[in-house]
């Protein structure tokens, strides 16, 4: 979904719509020719390079967190966005302003047209321009070198190997928890992790989450095949215990020896935890022996300020509602499980859209012990699963528990009719594409019109509900946070 607007910003969101969000091409040619062009801006600043599944988003916004607390001057790109396409590009924590997108989209487009050019008189009218996800990835490299970051965390948008994002040599290359998720990838967990170790360069620190066997061999064979080192959570980073208090989750950890009490997350759910200590694990290689001088109290404010939009949270009260982008069974999972243990509603009305490449009944499965009631509907995205298929799925997975089903003909639809049967004690979660999670964001938490300051967009409100009491709903403001659109 990418805003409407007007002027500069409006004619740059035009421009990069006709280059066609979502299409994945496995050729790194056009981005290695555009960035070269560019003068290899992503060569201007130390990198970390995050690759994973489920998680990679969190990992990377909170990995900026305790980096910007240190007083690393951190760019962070992540994908996809939610409501406005500034919030893949962010400086300091915040995204990229109107004016600047606009001025580094002009730069990096013109610069795109002629690797068009280029690549039409190579191999004829019917080749591939540079794509949308490969343009906006040249944008985010070169506003980083611009504004001259000390580090930039790069989320891979799908896969590792064939994404745009591997023109970057990163100096630390995350692997997150790898699973089951685009066909594209392979159709084994082992299959689509040799695609993200793919990030896996020379001499590269490589910090990996806990793997299942199969995974970890490959994970440990990759980093000895570059000489590189690994950090593994549950060997080097290890949870010694976790609390969930209202505003979040308070953990103590140990990094290589170094015991940390009393860390404030303010994110829902165990899978945040898991992601905490994977972005410990990158703080640590980035760092190095520097991060021993780090007192605690630093670190904790910096968690503190750590924000992932769209996951765990929640948006509105009166109804309560929550947003979670569980886009494939291994999310759905987590979230069924966070749903149970970090809140305390009585039903829960589940409002859900899917893209048509994805597991439909395998999310619905995992959603199946949650759910009380269930509205299905259409993503707003051209590859959303219709409402026949959206329909018949969840009528296989909840009638049979004796869960009634119906359908909404879009995402509004669907929030009229889980506020009307919401009851005070009640919650809506909103589940599925990152399309469907954008629409309903964007319904509670509408877009501010006006443009933030030169480093960043304008703040959006968000709510923080006590974990411990469903009904006891606070509100704060707190600044804007997050494969090519793929949802």
């Amino acid at each position: 979904m990418i805003a409407r607007a007007d002027g500069a910003y409006g004619r740059a969101l035009d421009a990069l719509s006709l280059r066609g969000a979502g299409r994945m091409v496995p050729d790194l040619t056009r981005i290695t020719e555009l960035t070269g062009l560019l003068g290899d801006p992503q060569h201007a600043y130390r990198s970390v390079h995050i690759t994973g599944t489920n998680g990679k988003g969190s990992i990377a916004r909170i990995t900026s967190a305790l980096l910007e607390g240190l007083g690393v001057h951190t760019g962070t790109y992540v994908s996809p966005h939610l409501q406005d396409v500034r919030e893949r590009i962010m400086v300091g924590l915040e995204p990229i302003s109107r004016d600047a997108f606009a001025s580094v989209h002009a730069e990096v487009d013109a610069i795109a047209r002629i690797v068009d050019a280029r690549t039409r008189e190579r191999d004829g009218e019917s080749a591939q321009d540079v794509t949308f996800f490969e343009l906006m990835t040249a944008m985010a490299f070169a506003h980083f070198a611009d504004v001259a970051v000390d580090a930039a965390v790069i989320e891979v948008g799908l896969g590792g190997r064939w994404d745009a994002t591997n023109v970057l040599d990163g100096d630390v290359a995350v692997i997150g928890e790898v699973d089951i998720d685009h066909a594209i990838l392979g159709s084994t967990p082992e299959e689509i992790a040799v695609e993200k170790l793919g990030i896996v360069k020379a001499g590269a620190q490589v910090v990996s989450a806990v793997q299942r066997p199969g995974v970890a061999e490959l994970v440990e064979r990759a980093v000895s095949n570059v000489d590189g080192t690994l950090t593994l959570v549950g060997r080097d980073v290890v949870l010694i215990e976790r609390e969930i208090v209202g505003a979040g989750q308070l953990v103590s950890v140990d990094v290589r020896g170094r015991r940390i009490d009393e860390l404030l997350l303010p994110l829902r759910g165990e899978h945040q935890v898991r992601n905490l200590l994977v972005a410990l694990g990158a703080l640590d290689a980035f760092m190095g022996a520097s991060l021993e001088k780090v007192a605690d109290e630093v670190l904790r404010t910096a968690l503190a300020r750590a924000r992932v939009p769209g996951r765990l949270e929640v948006v509105h009260e009166q109804p309560t509602v929550v947003l979670d982008a569980a886009h494939n069974p291994h999310g759905a999972r987590a979230l069924a499980s966070a749903m149970s243990t970090a809140f305390r509603f009585r039903d829960i009305i589940l409002v859900v859209g899917v893209l048509e490449d994805k597991d439909v009944e395998g999310i619905l499965l995992e959603l199946a012990a949650v759910a009380s009631h269930v509205i299905v509907t259409v993503a707003p995205a051209e590859r959303a699963a219709g409402l026949d298929r959206m329909l018949e799925a969840a009528r296989a997975v909840f009638v049979p528990r004796g869960v009634h089903v119906e359908a909404a003909d879009g995402v509004e639809h669907a929030l009229e009719l889980a506020s009307s049967i919401c009851g005070p004690r009640d919650a809506v979660l909103v589940t599925g594409s990152l399309t469907t999670i954008g629409a309903a964001r964007h319904r509670y938490l509408p877009l501010a019109d006006t443009d933030g300051d030169a480093a960043g967009g304008p703040p959006i409100r968000t709510l923080v509900v006590d974990l411990a009491d469903a009904d006891d709903v606070s509100q704060e403001d707190d600044g804007l946070d997050d494969p090519e659109g793929l949802g």
